[in-house]
């Protein structure tokens, strides 16, 4: 480790200075740097990545990584006790890291229970478990309250266009995908091979969805569909933007885009 260490020019840290809580964090992707401001943590960050963006006051922090690199010495100038990061996009981009014994917390949430896990496990990483036990139980209370009011099954199909062009959907484990399940609808695109299929137009007008929901903020992304007044979602005017920032971070604000998922499939539900 030492030699390593001289090789490299860098400073290494002592074991010994591990055993207590960790206070320098450095975040390298959004949706942990929301969860540690959720569970009290949010003022022992001293980097983040290029994309946290939320809370606003995160902003001000220096920025050590974007979606492809990680700046290594800058990320080592900041004497981390602690590193949090995405387990499939970026393991491999930490592996020098975790050479040089600097912790390495790994999330990979895998459904919108799993989230409140890794709140749970991270108070206890830090030494904030009542505050981050808090914010499980009210997320798991919230999700569930979803759940029972809206999860009954619905004969309504839902396109989730995560792109266009290409035309890009969600399937299995993609959290939107999660979303129209949990909410009681169909997804056009179940079956898919890939959480982020391309799928081809003909495929869409074949199943006629009900529903075609956009993650933008840009009504314009939708105007393509109006090519296509036979389709059910087009005619009976069900075409909706739901909030990426929301449903595409794995945060308990991801309820808030569920919530909305979940209001527009109740409005197309022919039986309502």
């Amino acid at each position: 480790m030492r030699l390593l260490c001289a090789l490299l020019g860098l400073l290494c840290w002592p074991l010994s200075t591990w055993a207590q809580a960790p206070q320098r964090i450095i975040s390298l992707t959004p949706h942990l740097t929301e969860l540690l401001f959720d569970i009290g943590a949010g003022d022992r960050i001293v980097a983040t990545d290029d994309a946290s963006d939320f809370p606003p006051e995160v902003k001000t922090r220096p920025q050590v990584a974007n979606y492809r690199s990680i700046n290594l010495e800058a990320l080592l100038a900041q004497k981390p006790d602690l590193v949090v990061a995405w387990r499939s996009a970026q393991s491999r981009m930490l592996a020098p890291i975790e050479q040089l014994g600097i912790p390495v917390f790994y999330s990979e949430p895998t459904d919108f229970a799993s989230l409140a896990d890794e709140m749970r496990r991270l108070g206890k990483l830090l030494a904030l478990e009542p505050s981050a036990n808090a914010q499980a139980d009210a997320y798991m209370a919230r999700l569930n309250a979803i759940k029972s009011r809206y999860g009954k099954p619905k004969p309504v199909s839902v396109f989730y266009q995560l792109w266009y062009p290409p035309l890009t959907s969600v399937s299995g484990v993609a959290w939107p995908a999660q979303a129209i399940e949990l909410c009681g609808a169909t997804n056009v695109a179940t079956g898919a091979k890939t959480p982020y299929p391309q799928i081809g137009l003909e495929q869409v007008i074949k199943a006629n969805p009900r529903l075609i929901l956009a993650g933008s903020q840009d009504p314009a992304v939708l105007t393509h569909w109006q090519q296509w007044p036979m389709l059910d979602a087009v005619k009976n005017r069900q075409l909706r933007l739901i909030n990426p920032d929301e449903l595409h971070r794995f945060t308990p604000r991801a309820l808030n885009a569920v919530e909305q998922v979940c209001e527009a499939i109740a409005d197309a539900n022919p039986a309502s």
